[in-house]
């Protein structure tokens, strides 16, 4: 059965649905979402937990086990299980169907997707997930950039926070859509603000005064041409515990959009033109200064390797990922190396 995502709370007090399917593309709401699920199971004494990753080559047996085996001191257990491709295939569809006709007892069995499409939610597995009352179906929507500016402020209410319309513009142009990010700011913004109510100035105080290193700074670092800074943010960062994924979002954004526009300059668009559309303008010098650092050719690489270090933080390809950041850095800020190519 369907869960709209305001009700989830008040459903989760009443009972416990022996399946919840949570789907979204967003990975903050995602998260926050089946945090809240992972709680109440908490307070339910569920405090047995194993946590399922369905990749290439994985074995739907494991599930059938579980849910055939007693839990360890018969404790009550959560099963947690993340489709990244939002895909069962036949073999999962059909250990899903017999999961949902026999639930395993004293058990809840989270599955995590991305958001499904209409042809995915036609699926006999989707669909008679989403048509059962054992399962909650919780679709969560993405948030556009129109969006982000309410988001933002309703967000900031929750934090006893109120903003100006430029300083919530502000936190939307150092965010960029990514919900994490925005979320990071604002906790940033309330352990550093002297009030409650942010206007312009008190946002631009705050970062100027922050003693943390910003991800942002990071990458405008890098696009100076200045190495050394770049990479002492950079283990300021790790030192943070400041997630991978959360890095590279921000660096690969930039590589994406520079390779672009290095390419309307290589087919002779003026720089001027193609720069016309960077936004926020205050970023256009140093846009012009990676762009005649290195070519299209050259930002391409770079995108090649961020893929690289994204697998490698995800332990899917052997290397560590926090070397191939630096290495990345270096590069985009144009420091010699002795091969510039894709490992």
């Amino acid at each position: 059965m369907r869960l709209y995502p305001e009700k989830l709370a008040s459903q989760l007090k009443q009972t416990l649905l022996p399946m919840y399917l949570v789907s979204s593309d967003e990975p903050l709401l995602a998260q926050e979402t089946s945090d809240a699920i992972r709680s109440a199971c908490r307070q339910a004494n569920y405090s047995d937990r194993q946590v399922f990753h369905v990749e290439r080559g994985f074995d739907w047996n494991s599930i059938r086990e579980a849910n055939a085996s007693l839990s360890l001191f018969a404790e009550k257990r959560l099963l947690e299980l993340r489709i990244n491709s939002g895909k069962p295939g036949d073999q999962g569809s059909a250990v899903l169907l017999e999961y949902l006709a026999r639930p395993a007892e004293d058990t809840v069995l989270l599955i995590n997707v991305p958001r499904l499409d209409g042809n995915t939610l036609k699926t006999k597995w989707a669909k008679s997930l989403l048509d059962s009352p054992l399962c909650g179906f919780i679709q969560l929507p993405s948030v556009n950039i129109e969006q982000l500016p309410n988001w933002i402020n309703q967000r900031l209410a929750q934090q006893g926070l109120s903003a100006d319309p430029e300083a919530i513009d502000l936190i939307v142009a150092r965010t960029e859509g990514n919900l994490l990010a925005a979320v990071q700011e604002i906790e940033k913004l309330k352990l550093l603000s002297p009030s409650n109510h942010l206007d312009l100035d008190s946002i631009q105080a705050s970062i100027a005064d922050s003693a943390r290193y910003d991800v942002f700074g990071l990458v405008d670092a890098a696009l100076e041409g200045d190495a050394q800074r770049s990479l002492r943010i950079l283990a300021g960062l790790r030192s943070e515990g400041v997630d991978i994924p959360m890095i590279l979002w921000a660096i690969a954004r930039d590589i994406r959009q520079l390779g672009a526009l290095a390419q309307q300059v290589s087919q002779g668009v003026s720089m001027d033109r193609a720069l016309a559309r960077v936004w926020p303008a205050t970023r256009k010098p140093l846009f012009t200064r990676a762009l005649k650092r290195l070519s299209a050719s050259q930002w391409q690489l770079l995108l090649k390797d961020a893929q690289l270090i994204d697998e490698q933080s995800k332990g899917q390809t052997i290397g560590d990922a926090w070397i191939g950041m630096a290495s990345l850095l270096l590069k985009m800020s144009g420091s010699r190396l002795p091969i510039f190519q894709h490992q």
